[in-house]
Parts: C-alpha cells; sequence; structure tokens
C-alpha cells in the first residue's frame, strides 16, 4: 500500500509481540481501526499463539507477510465488492493471501479457472495471462478467506482455531459500518458467513461455489455475479470493476 501507511499491529502490543518473531505483518492502517475490538480479545492471544508456533514448526501457507494481504491491498473505505472464500491453496507457491488468487506464473487452480470462464462469458472480458487477483483488489474488491492460514497439503488444517471469529468480525464491520456494498457468496460455506447481511443495505449475490465438483452440478456457470456487480454499483455512481 507504499510507504504513507503504518504496516504490522503497530498500535497494539499483544498481536504485535505474538507475530513479529517470525514475520514481518502488514495491515492496512483502516483495517486496524476497523478491527480495534479484536486484537485484545482471548481467542486472538490463543490464535497468534499457534500460528506462530505453526509457522515455526511446519510449512504454512501464504508467506508470513500475506496472511493479511486482502486487508493490507483493500482499505476498509475503499472496499466496494467482498468475495468469501475458505482456506487459502496449501501447494507450495500457490497462496498469496487473497482468496482464490495465486501468483504470477502459477498454473490457476480449477476453480480459478472456473472463475475467469464465467468473467468471460458474463462480461466478456478475455481470459487472463495471470491468476494474481491483486488488480481486483486495488479496485475495492476484497479478497477474503475465512481462514488465513493452513499447513501445507492439508486443506482446513487450520480451521477452528479462531480465523473464523476474526473474519466474521471482519464482515460484520462492513455490513455494518458501510452501505452499498456487493458481496458474493459461493458456496454453502459462504452463504453461511454471510447469513447476517442486511439485504436492503447491500446486494448479496450467491451461487453455488465455482469448484468443478460444485460448478458442474450447475448453479455457477451463468450466475452473472460480475455483471450485476457492475451494474449496481454504477447505479451508486461508482466505477464498475475491470473484471
Amino acid at each position: 500500500m507504499g510507504l504513507q501507511n503504518y504496516y504490522f499491529f503497530c498500535s497494539f502490543a499483544n498481536p504485535k509481540a505474538f507475530f513479529d518473531e517470525i514475520m514481518n505483518i502488514r495491515i492496512e492502517p483502516s483495517w486496524l481501526a476497523a478491527l480495534d475490538h479484536e486484537w485484545q480479545q482471548p481467542y486472538f492471544e490463543q490464535l497468534t499463539q499457534f500460528v506462530r508456533e505453526q509457522y515455526r514448526t511446519r510449512q504454512v501457507f501464504p508467506p508470513g507477510r500475506q496472511i493479511f494481504a486482502a486487508f493490507d491491498a483493500t482499505p476498509f473505505q475503499q472496499v466496494k465488492v467482498v468475495i468469501l472464500g475458505q482456506d487459502p491453496y496449501h501447494g507450495p507457491g500457490q497462496a498469496n493471501g487473497l482468496c482464490f488468487s495465486v501468483n504470477d506464473g502459477v498454473p490457476f487452480p480449477p476453480s480459478l479457472v472456473n472463475i475467469f470462464k464465467e468473467v468471460h462469458d458474463d462480461t466478456g472480458a478475455p481470459m487472463p495471462a495471470s491468476g494474481d487477483l491483486t488488480r481486483w483488489a486495488r479496485q475495492g474488491v476484497l479478497l477474503l478467506n475465512a481462514t488465513l492460514t493452513v499447513q501445507a497439503h492439508q486443506a482446513g488444517s487450520h480451521q477452528g482455531k479462531g480465523w473464523e471469529q476474526f473474519t466474521d468480525a471482519a464482515v460484520a464491520a462492513l455490513a455494518t459500518q458501510r452501505r452499498g456494498l456487493v458481496f458474493m457468496l459461493w458456496g454453502n460455506y459462504a452463504k453461511q458467513k454471510g447469513r447476517f447481511i442486511n439485504r436492503m443495505e447491500h446486494l448479496v449475490l450467491t451461487a453455488a461455489h465455482p469448484s468443478p465438483l460444485s460448478a458442474n452440478r450447475g448453479g455457477w456457470f451463468g450466475c452473472r455475479h460480475f455483471s450485476q456487480a457492475n451494474a449496481y454499483l454504477v447505479g451508486q455512481g461508482l466505477a464498475p470493476i475491470e473484471w
């Protein structure tokens, strides 16, 4: 986000003490304020202890400095669209802290392929050369996984440790403190995570998960979420997302 931002948990002693021994965490300051209540909670202290130990003793993704990449790339007041994922990718070199996103040069995972297919069919945008969705994040798309870390080759290995409570708080902050956002909830897990969002104050789009197992059963292809989101944003006088 640039040198003008304060990186890491600069004003919150406890999380910094737990994390900074092993990683240079970065998070945009507006999210520090938006989630002020969470940093000092007992569950968060336990979570940071768990994460620190995992990074010390195991192979964990994404790289430590990118754990909060979604928050760092998209400041709280600039969020226009929220896409919810579940876990980071658990293969080497894939996860970069943004849900469904992979680094340049990494083959597209099947879910991302299906996302790009739907973007193309819906908006006419060509298939991109890169799977790095930072370009979306910088336009106001918060690409948030429910669980922000994962052990290599073990999907779901960091679930139930506190991340879900933390990311629920992030979604709740957006849903209650902002108006006119687009929430894209793909699959039952995301639908449950967004169950409390007020449909009168935000556009909530639901569909099947883009993974092949779900998408091929119907409910993903043809959902047209990307054009619907842009129409909603334009209707509020905001710039559409260049998907």
